[in-house]
């Protein structure tokens, strides 16, 4: 699926661009269910298992940050993580073995919808090693109006920056930070149907959407199968149990088989505690645990 250059440069860079990662059936597929998805919506009037509700939010005018778990919430969203090219492109970066860390459709609203502050996914959930990105399927083109992904490339290589606010896990940088280079920014932009690689140590962001368009980008965040996590990470298996993890597991398989022997690296880890005190979501997190905005 991807050529030596590109495998060169998600080495090198920690972010690739994919175009046509599905197919255009699948494309419109997935797009009639989210906007189904988002009518639905308008019946909720508190964030709950499925919708995390943006400010402004309404029945006249549905307003979303996130739709949770979606590969949870319909079944073709985990079908088409499976019957596309993006197993193969997983299997070049991963191995052969993959697994399913969680997914969520980012859902920003025209008008200001909600910037998910800088940070890097690896803070949330550290592992035995870090062999673990996320892909960002593009359910609408992308542009620089309407709150694209941004990343600073190589810093998947680099150190694992603060993502504390007084004493407190806050799930973003500080953006005054000076290991933070701004000036090296890149914006990830492109065509529906178009996906983003990130590396989980990647520092990444994304400003509101000021267009007059939606901003759809679905995210399914994959590991290698001998990434285990740590106790401690901020994630639902610690609240489950063991059998229910063992179940768990099975059912996020991607590609491959489960592994049982956990590859340990020598990775920056810090763990994401104490917690917010509303760690519901990445948008409530970063909010109620005092996190400075970049796009204030």
């Amino acid at each position: 699926m991807l050529t030596a250059e590109q495998k060169r440069f998600y080495g090198d860079n920690g972010y690739l661009m994919v175009e046509n990662a599905v197919t255009p059936e699948q494309l419109g597929e997935l797009r009639r269910i989210a906007y189904e998805f988002i009518d639905r919506s308008r019946a909720v009037s508190e964030s709950d298992d499925v919708f995390d509700l943006d400010s402004g939010h309404s029945a006249e005018t549905p307003r979303l940050t996130r739709i949770k778990l979606p590969h949870k919430q319909h079944p073709f969203f985990w079908k088409v993580l499976q019957d596309s090219p993006m197993p193969r492109v997983l299997n070049d970066l991963l191995g052969p073995d993959t697994l399913l860390q969680t997914s969520k459709l980012n859902t920003k609203a025209p008008g200001g919808g909600a910037a998910v502050e800088w940070h890097q996914d690896w803070a949330f959930y550290p592992h035995t090693n870090d062999d673990m990105l996320a892909f960002g399927l593009m359910l609408e083109d992308v542009d620089e109006e309407n709150g694209p992904l941004m990343v600073v490339p190589g810093t998947h290589k680099g150190p694992l920056l603060s993502h504390h606010h007084d004493g407190r896990f806050c799930g973003a940088i500080d953006p005054d930070d000076p290991l933070f280079e701004k000036d090296r920014i890149v914006t990830l932009t492109g065509k529906a149907g178009s996906m983003t690689v990130h590396h989980a140590r990647t520092l990444h962001g994304s400003a509101p959407n000021m267009s007059d368009r939606n901003r759809l980008i679905l995210f399914y965040e994959c590991h290698a199968a001998d990434a285990w996590p740590l106790l401690g990470s901020n994630s639902y298996i610690h609240s489950i149990g063991q059998q229910r993890f063992w179940a768990d597991l099975q059912e996020r398989v991607i590609t491959g088989e489960v592994c049982l022997t956990p590859r340990l690296e020598p990775v920056p880890v810090r763990m994401p505690l104490p917690p917010a005190k509303d760690a519901s979501s990445i948008f409530t997190m970063q909010k109620s645990g005092g996190a400075k905005s970049a796009f204030a």
